[in-house]
């Protein structure tokens, strides 16, 4: 648990939240003498790095509501940080709750609650309401740190929380924290989207773009890495538009300078960029940087110029393979990845030609692929030349192989070499290795012990399997 909050000058809503937070402590500690145990909450998350962020925010405030975390959706709260980007996400949800109503009927004292970005869809919410009944609480994006609250009233009122917020300029982003690894933490630098890409919901279940100030940053970053931290991943929809809104004029190239400048922190990281707003000045900042991890996420969606244009993506196959090539001629050992969109609605066998073309250039690490899904409430949902869906399929699976081949050139170029690695845990299917990660955000496997973990350490690169690789301790 962190406690930045223990060193800050509160403001009211953060004073606020806590006294709630004590509250809903005093009634969860009572119901757990009545029950003879502890009682326990499971946060489940769906979707982006900045749903998993949410999430330890989530899992603090539990904790210091009294309840002992968990894992098993027996649990005694069962919360759901949902994503909408895509309709599997919300039938998964939908498939979850459906499990859980059983539980419900045996245990009416469970309480059932659903976050996070389908909440703020309208019909979403309708179709819980009606369907799901016996859920006990719904909130949305903008007021994640209200939990609290919700959850006070809830224990009140015996009847369900419905506060859905169309948008938020409050940032509460010192309450108590959970995070997952002690070492590294995400921190958020902005919120929404301004993009407005044809198939994406998020600026609608996001909101607007909207800038923390620098200074709140740095606090927040110093008060991590006093607590232990040594990477940071700063988080945005598109962290390349940073400084939009704010008093002062500042660069997201700018902030980063300023960030590493904090003593103690060793590796800085950032999600996502857009390539319409990757600067000269950011790749200058990147290439003299000791700190800024070698990694840019640089999602592509397609390699198409028309079908980019359909998408309002704001740049073309051109500018964006001009913009790898100055990437790369600068910081010649980065890693990029991406993410790549197959059927969006018109797609051709020629434009998904130009996807594959891309591919073959632009020399990914990897690649994060998805078949186009259709979202109510998009333009690109409206779009009439919807692809056939074995077409999508079979180029779907070409997509695989083509980015299989392609990042197997790219990714044996640091065997044989010693690379620093973050080691993150002990291996999940060897007890006898642990897992790290390399400045690229790659995996590595290497023989080790427990003693390791959150060190930075050097590892030789013995073998390259395609995604991750296998090194040894030097």
């Amino acid at each position: 648990m962190n406690s930045e909050a223990d060193n800050y000058e509160l403001n009211n809503e953060t004073e606020k939240q806590l006294e709630f937070m004590r509250l809903v402590n005093e009634i969860v500690t009572k119901k757990a003498k009545e029950k003879g145990r502890d009682l326990t909450a499971c946060v489940v998350t769906f979707g982006c790095q900045m749903n998993e962020r949410d999430s330890e925010k989530l899992k603090g405030i539990l904790e210091k509501c009294g309840y002992v975390l968990t894992d098993d959706e027996t649990a005694d709260l069962v919360l759901y940080n949902t994503c909408t980007v895509r309709e599997n996400a919300n039938l998964r949800l939908y498939g979850r709750l459906g499990h859980l109503s059983g539980m419900k009927k045996k245990d009416p004292d469970k309480l059932i609650g659903i976050c996070g970005c389908m909440a703020q869809e309208p019909d979403v919410v309708e179709k819980l309401e009606k369907s799901y009944g016996f859920t006990d609480m719904i909130f949305g994006t903008f007021n994640v740190y209200k939990l609290a609250e919700i959850l006070y009233s809830r224990l009140m009122s015996g009847t369900r929380i419905t506060d859905i917020w169309e948008s938020n300029d409050t940032f509460t982003e010192l309450l108590p924290t959970k995070r997952k690894y002690p070492f590294k933490s995400g921190v958020n630098i902005m919120y929404g989207c301004d993009n407005f890409c044809t198939f994406c919901i998020v600026p609608y279940v996001r909101g607007r773009e909207k800038s923390r100030t620098p200074e709140d940053i740095i606090f927040e970053i110093e008060g991590l890495v006093r607590d232990g931290v040594r990477e940071v991943m700063l988080l945005g929809q598109n962290v390349n538009s940073y400084g939009k809104g704010l008093e002062e004029h500042i660069t997201f190239a700018q902030l980063l300078k300023r960030i590493e400048k904090i003593d103690g922190l060793e590796r800085i990281r950032f999600m996502t960029s857009h390539p319409k707003d990757l600067s000269d000045e950011l790749i200058e900042v990147m290439a003299g940087s000791s700190k800024i991890c070698d990694h840019i996420h640089l999602p592509l969606q397609s390699g198409s110029s028309r079908i980019l244009e359909r998408m309002n993506r704001r740049y073309s196959k051109e500018a964006y393979l001009e913009l790898v090539d100055r990437i790369r001629t600068a910081i010649p050992g980065v890693s990029l990845t991406t993410d790549i969109i197959v059927g969006f609605p018109g797609e051709t066998e020629e434009d998904f030609e130009e996807t594959l073309d891309v591919v073959r250039k632009a020399g990914f690490d990897s690649a994060y692929t998805f078949i186009y899904s259709k979202r109510t409430g998009t333009p690109a949902a409206k779009f009439e030349e919807q692809t056939d869906a074995a077409v999508i399929k079979a180029r779907f699976e070409r997509l695989l192989e083509e980015v299989k081949r392609a990042s197997a050139q790219v990714t044996d170029r640091f065997t044989g070499k010693v690379m620093p690695v973050l080691v993150e845990g002990i291996n999940e299917h060897d007890e006898t290795l642990v897992t790290g990660r390399m400045t690229n955000n790659m995996l590595v496997h290497f023989p080790g012990g427990a003693k390791l973990v959150g060190e930075i350490v050097d590892v030789e690169i013995t073998e390259c399997r395609g995604f991750y690789y296998f090194g040894e301790l030097r």
